[in-house]
């Protein structure tokens, strides 16, 4: 399943919105200025690959 895009939007640095919603939500979000900073989600620190790599390593049993 895809967490992406729910975990970004729990977060709040993404809006789901339908085809119809989409202009006047731009226009909306437009005039509403800087939106306020979204949180980070836990282990969104750019080392996803270092920690599958060594998930892989210790399930091989080369670590």
């Amino acid at each position: 399943p895809n967490t992406e895009r729910p975990i970004t939007i729990t977060h709040g640095t993404n809006r789901l919105v339908t085809f119809e919603e989409l202009v006047p939500g731009v226009r909306k979000a437009l005039a509403a200025g800087p939106p306020p900073p979204g949180r980070t989600p836990p282990l969104w620190d750019g080392q996803a690959g270092p920690r599958i790599a060594d998930v892989i390593r210790r399930w091989k049993g080369t670590e």
